[in-house]
């Protein structure tokens, strides 16, 4: 699994990067022309960007804005208070927040939620068959879900028929990575091609739609 770490500060770049590298392959860039240049090129479970890189808050914004595109997670590093972070990214809400001076368990613990719900939706698609077809709700012409487990933070199960078209809702309030199982699906003009990775951040309500049906099973990220 691999993180996308954002920050200008060398020292403080090269030590984070030492303490994700214990969980996931790191790829650090010192500024925001980098960061939206390997976004272009690569994927990651979770891009960690300082609020202010280059020395403006419309830096992370940018960042955030390009991993979004990607449908990719997004937490946000700053020294300022979660409502302030909040209030400097509007409408775009960000899917984690590090709070600066953190601690080395805080980072940790950041990076290994967003790490454990990929492998968590890996792990469910490998260890659960499909639903039965009375389990599936359809909640829009052409669009079911199921959720066998019946839980909020279980797994969801989203089908969509050939030519299919939705405001994607698995969870309202996103914070959710999927895995496309089968078919091909376009989210807002990034297409995936199943078997494929992707995540819903949080507030967000991408329409999608496939031109072959599609299969795709979610997993809420905890906290």
């Amino acid at each position: 699994m691999k993180v996308l770490l954002v920050e200008d500060d060398a020292s403080l770049r090269e030590g984070m990067g030492e303490l994700i590298a214990d969980l996931a392959e790191v790829r650090s860039v010192g500024d925001v022309s980098q960061a939206l240049e390997v976004l272009s090129q690569e994927r990651f479970e979770l891009v960690l960007t300082d609020l202010r890189i280059g020395g403006g808050e419309a830096g992370g914004r940018a960042v955030l804005e390009a991993a979004r595109k990607g449908r990719q997670a997004v937490a946000i590093v700053s020294a300022a208070s979660p409502e302030e972070v909040a209030r400097a990214l509007r409408p775009h809400v960000p899917d984690g927040i590090l709070v600066k001076p953190f601690q080395i368990e805080d980072i940790l613990g950041l990076v290994e939620r967003f790490l454990a719900v990929h492998r968590g939706v890996e792990a469910a698609s490998r260890g659960t068959t499909v639903p039965s077809e009375g389990d599936w709700v359809e909640c829009s012409p052409g669009v079911h879900l199921a959720s066998p487990g019946g839980g909020a933070g279980g797994a969801i199960w989203v089908r969509l028929v050939a030519g299919g078209q939705w405001t994607w809702a698995a969870r309202p309030r996103g914070r959710e990575a999927a895995l496309l199982l089968e078919g091909e699906l376009d989210v807002e003009g990034t297409r995936f091609v199943a078997p494929a990775s992707f995540f819903v951040g949080a507030e967000d309500s991408p329409e999608v739609r496939t031109a072959t049906g599609c299969l795709v099973i979610t997993l809420g990220l905890d906290g």
